[in-house]
């Protein structure tokens, strides 16, 4: 039997590394877990589970990929998670039970309201994406065979892609009570029948465009490390994205990217003066005066 390597990979500030395994595990099909209970028939994902940061894990047939939580950055433990799966596949640890290898598991996607009356966010059992994916057009998708084809339904106004779900605003043309259930069968059937999601690559007219990590001031920085540790789960929850754009260390302004649900939302004022600003006058006493946002 040929030896395992692994090789790690991620982008700075991703939530999502890459593991490549060659030669190919021997899965004939995808798994994800988001919790160790779920991972009970997979031993190794129930592995990673025990590292403390570890939020949800994928096996696929030549890569695995782990999504953190914010307490760390992937900088600081590639290369050792990188070792510790190498080890385990070359010492013989089993991957998937022989149950769940023939079990089919089937794909399912619900419907949940969101604050915003003007989006409907659609959740997954699997993952879609590894990294955050926004469509304000159908010019956007050429590499996003999915979001271009729902933008082929008249009612749909934009696209917003997380790890897990797909966030749809509508025009104002038709009701969620009439369209929801065919959208939501859409959007399955595209996954059971094995199409892609994205093809390739987000661009930057499709990513978040959240300012550089570069040469960040010490105040920015924390703002940042704020911003992801307590207000973006809470607003990933509701189907949206709030990103970093600047701050005017002058003015003491903060100016925030609303994406997904929190754009256009007639309570993301309220979310803002309320919750986000409050936060950071009070956890940054004297760096805060207000905080702006612009939709993305």
């Amino acid at each position: 039997m040929s030896l395992y390597t692994v090789q790690g990979r991620c982008k700075k500030g991703n939530a999502i590394a890459q593991f490549s395994v060659q030669p190919p595990l021997p899965l004939e099909k995808a798994f994800h877990f988001n919790t160790i209970d779920e991972a009970k028939e997979a031993p190794l994902a129930q592995q990673l589970f025990y590292l403390p940061f570890v939020k949800s894990v994928a096996l696929e047939n030549a890569e695995i990929k782990i999504e953190r939580f914010n307490i760390l950055e992937w900088e600081d433990v590639l290369t050792e998670v990188s070792e510790q799966l190498q080890n385990y596949l070359n010492d013989g640890g089993e991957i998937v039970t022989d149950q769940l290898a023939a079990k089919q598991v089937p794909v399912t996607v619900y419907a949940e309201q969101t604050p915003n009356p003007a989006v409907m966010k659609f959740v997954a059992n699997k993952m879609l994406v590894e990294e955050l994916q926004e469509f304000k057009s159908i010019d956007d998708t050429n590499d996003a065979p999915l979001a271009q084809a729902l933008f082929h339904f008249p009612f749909v106004k934009e696209i917003f892609i997380d790890t897990n779900y797909i966030s749809i605003t509508k025009y104002e043309v038709a009701e969620w009570e009439a369209i929801t259930m065919e959208l939501r069968e859409f959007i399955r059937t595209h996954l059971v029948d094995g199409k892609k999601v994205v093809s390739a690559p987000k661009k930057e007219t499709q990513s978040v465009q959240e300012a550089p990590s570069i040469d960040r001031t010490p105040a920015e920085q924390k703002i940042v490390n704020i911003l992801e540790e307590y207000i973006k789960p809470a607003v990933a929850s509701d189907g949206g994205n709030i990103a970093f754009s600047q701050y005017d260390e002058d003015s003491k302004v903060v100016e925030v990217v609303l994406q997904g649900a929190c754009s256009g939302c007639p309570s993301s004022t309220f979310t803002l003066k309320n919750g986000i600003e409050n936060m950071l006058k009070e956890m940054m006493p004297g760096q805060v005066n207000s905080v702006s946002a612009i939709n993305g």
